[in-house]
């Protein structure tokens, strides 16, 4: 896009835009690392508990964020709604509210599956095939952890809120209390201080509790309390039925979930299947993906932004609007990643170091792997940046259904049997996953950027009829 044979007008509002969705972004990425600090001090906890408990708390961790993750998709369709009608009617509260209401309602519906299926955790792993005595633990863990499951919704719901008003300062000031609020009742409660019995697993579990409650409440207080969002009235009128939003919630939402859902997955069978290839393999492996996790919290930070940007955009049916905020937050996401996948290829050892001893020799082989991971992890890194940047462009037109349908192609169509291919089939093991992986993420950003364009004639920029007001 030639910006110098632009009008001073349309160069103001580029730049209008660009400040707005740097605003918006910021406080979102760093909400997201505190949220990912909250499970690492947990990690932390489990390691003082020994080997034993910190396997049995792994499993634990990833076989419930494996049945909530659906869930965190679902009531992230509230955001994209709130920014639509936002942008149509700016100081609309009555259809705001419904969206709120209707996402708990959601929160609430999709929790009582999760909760039957997390109590019977430890069968579940033991189906599966896991060690008895870790089977036992975690399901012991996960059956204090999963009460936390409805707080952890509900405050999603108000974040979801606070970030299409664009206020998302409040939710990054209390994430961030919320980590030493977690870590201080999972250490009490884990190792029984104070008088207290020493509950182990179960004390971190309901550490988890504790902290997503805090934050939920303190979430509750703000929006009740502060005078630009008390006259939303949220929690107004909350047992009153309103079906026809609780369905269009719904119809958004579940494509979302199942997408995330799709992606979390092909990460999970990546996991196991280095498992299979060796110990060496799969702490190279995760050491490669911890880097490029941090680093993806831009742009999945971005991707939340654009979303209630080009959502709002959408809802004051302003084209040129959707267009600035779409590529604004892409230019963003892909240019923060081709700076990060610099590092990894020129720079790996750097990045690898805060990780492993790198004088060690018995680390040499974890190093090596570590190292072509991390060649591989820089395509990697742009392609994971364009498909979350341009999942939120889409979902802020509310276009959820396709893009759901090219993660499947992509991650389940694509990458994985391409991997497993690679890995098994070829000498290249490790590296033929990470392949895989690549050329998952790309296909997956290479449909999205295809349906962004091609977006007019898709009539994706059209608003859907509005519903009836229902209360």
């Amino acid at each position: 896009m030639n910006i110098l044979g632009m009008s001073k007008p349309e160069r103001s509002a580029w730049v209008a835009e660009l400040r707005a969705t740097l605003s918006l972004s910021w406080p979102l990425v760093l909400t997201n690392l505190a949220q990912n600090a909250l499970m690492t001090s947990d990690v932390i906890l489990m390691g003082w508990l020994g080997s034993e408990a910190l396997a049995a708390g792994a499993l634990g961790t990833n076989l419930y964020f494996a049945l909530l993750i659906f869930g965190i998709g679902l009531v992230n369709a509230t955001s994209p709604l709130i920014a639509e009608e936002l942008g149509r009617k700016r100081h609309s509260v009555r259809d705001v509210r419904r969206t709120v209401r209707q996402g708990f309602w959601a929160s609430i519906t999709v929790a009582i599956p999760i909760w039957l299926l997390a109590w019977n955790g430890e069968a579940i792993l033991r189906a599966m095939g896991q060690e008895p005595a870790l089977a036992h633990a975690a399901g012991g863990y996960i059956r204090a952890l999963q009460w936390s499951l409805l707080p952890f919704l509900f405050s999603l719901v108000l974040r979801s809120f606070l970030s299409a008003l664009e206020r998302p300062g409040w939710a990054l000031v209390i994430g961030i209390l919320a980590v030493p609020v977690n870590f201080g009742a999972a250490y009490v409660l884990m190792l029984g201080k104070f008088g207290l019995p020493a509950l182990g697993l179960v004390g971190t579990g309901i550490g988890t509790v504790i902290s997503s409650t805090f934050m939920f409440l303190s979430l509750v207080l703000v929006v009740t309390c502060d005078r630009r969002f008390r006259r939303y009235h949220l929690f107004g009128r909350f047992w009153r039925p309103d079906w026809q939003r609780y369905r269009t919630l719904w119809r958004i939402g579940a494509p979302i979930g199942l997408t995330v859902a799709f992606e979390v997955t092909i990460f999970n069978a990546a996991a196991l299947f280095m498992g299979w290839l060796g110990a060496d393999e799969l702490a190279a492996h995760a050491i490669a993906l911890q880097i490029a996790s941090f680093c993806f919290m831009v742009p999945f930070g971005l991707g939340q932004a654009v979303t209630v940007r080009v959502g709002r955009a959408f809802g004051a049916q302003d084209a040129q609007g959707v267009t600035r905020a779409g590529w604004t937050a892409y230019a963003l996401g892909v240019g923060f990643m081709v700076v990060t996948a610099m590092l990894m290829l020129f720079a790996p050892r750097l990045l690898i170091g805060a990780f492993l001893d790198l004088a060690d020799p018995r680390n040499a082989p974890v190093l090596q792997f570590a190292i072509s991971f991390l060649t591989l992890a820089a395509v990697f890194q742009l392609a994971d940046g364009a498909q979350a940047v341009g999942a939120g462009m889409l979902r802020g037109l509310q276009d959820t259904r396709v893009p759901m349908m090219f993660a499947a192609l992509g991650y389940w169509g694509i990458g994985l049997p391409l991997g497993v291919a690679l890995a098994f089939g070829t000498g290249l093991r490790g590296v033929g996953i990470w392949i895989g992986l690549a050329a998952g993420l790309a296909t997956v950003a290479s449909l999205m950027l295809w349906r962004w364009l091609r977006r007019d004639r898709l009539g994706l920029t059209a608003l859907p009829a509005q519903e009836a007001f229902a209360g």
